[in-house]
């Protein structure tokens, strides 16, 4: 999560829409969110930068659905990396986002001195192990090769994973910022490490992959069918939230949105569209 897609393609057209949010004057920008007195303009979209999968696909059944009975305007926009949802929402180009958790949220913003915060819960997406030439994990020998995310939180979420199902063995008490120099044995295996939107493209080039939920579903994966090992939901840090710059979490849209997102429709919504692949996660984000 913590750099840029390095494709070009995907980097360009996040960044174009990124560029029209500021160019057009829409109701992303601050300047427009404000009615007389200083107080927020209710009437204005809010407008919350998500993920496509499956983080738009829940806002956008609340859009579609649920945000008209609570008089609220929402205005999703897309975005294809982890970086630029969360300098959007910092610049006040998006009014909040919705694609991250909170290891990701908190190594973020301490290395880009950003101010962001999480508002509510609402899923967790389990991080799995996939392969399309191994049937389960016995299968996995030395000499095999296993994509990993490149980024800090995920990749160290991604070798817990691997060393909980005795994959591999890591120091003891690295804990979620485990990297590859922290494994002590790798019972043979050979690592390759590459940027989280990518490695659902790399399973036909490695023996297997350890791939984010969501990028899991938009390759037409099946967590709940198709991983050889999953994260467990129970005592899980990684629930996906709501979140806006700090300052900002009385707003009354942001915050008719979070009564929404922990709705009972939604929980309905996330079970029987994901069976299993995304799970409700609902209430306050950890502190």
């Amino acid at each position: 999560m913590r750099k840029n897609i390095k494709l070009t393609a995907l980097a360009a057209t996040a960044t174009a829409l990124t560029l029209g949010l500021t160019a057009c004057g829409s109701s992303s920008d601050p300047s427009s969110t404000k009615a007389d007195g200083g107080k927020t303009d209710e009437s204005k979209p809010l407008v919350i930068a998500a993920s496509p999968s499956p983080h738009a696909d829940i806002l956008n059944f609340v859009k579609d659905n649920l945000a008209a009975k609570e008089g609220l305007k929402l205005d999703v926009k897309e975005f294809t990396d982890y970086v630029l949802p969360n300098t959007a929402t910092e610049q006040g180009q998006v009014n909040g986002n919705f694609f991250q958790h909170k290891p990701y949220l908190d190594d973020f913003n301490k290395k880009n001195g950003t101010h962001i915060v999480p508002v509510v819960n609402v899923h967790l997406e389990p991080l799995g192990l996939y392969s399309k030439k191994v049937k389960a994990i016995a299968d996995i020998k030395a000499g095999q090769t296993v994509a990993v995310p490149n980024d800090t939180t995920n990749e160290g979420r991604a070798l817990q994973l691997l060393a909980a199902n005795n994959l591999i063995t890591l120091k003891e008490g690295v804990g979620t910022s485990a990297k590859l120099s922290d494994i002590t044995d790798k019972k043979g295996l050979e690592f390759k490490e590459l940027e989280a939107a990518t490695v659902p493209r790399a399973l036909n080039d490695v023996d297997a992959a350890v791939i984010n939920g969501n990028y899991a579903i938009e390759a037409k994966l099946s967590p709940a069918k198709d991983a050889l090992i999953l994260e467990k939901a129970e005592g899980n840090p990684y629930a996906n939230f709501l979140a806006v710059k700090d300052g900002n979490q009385n707003d009354p849209r942001i915050q008719k949105l979070a009564k929404l997102l922990n709705s009972d429709e939604v929980k309905k919504f996330i079970e029987e569209k994901y069976q299993g692949s995304v799970i409700p996660a609902f209430g306050t984000p950890a502190s």
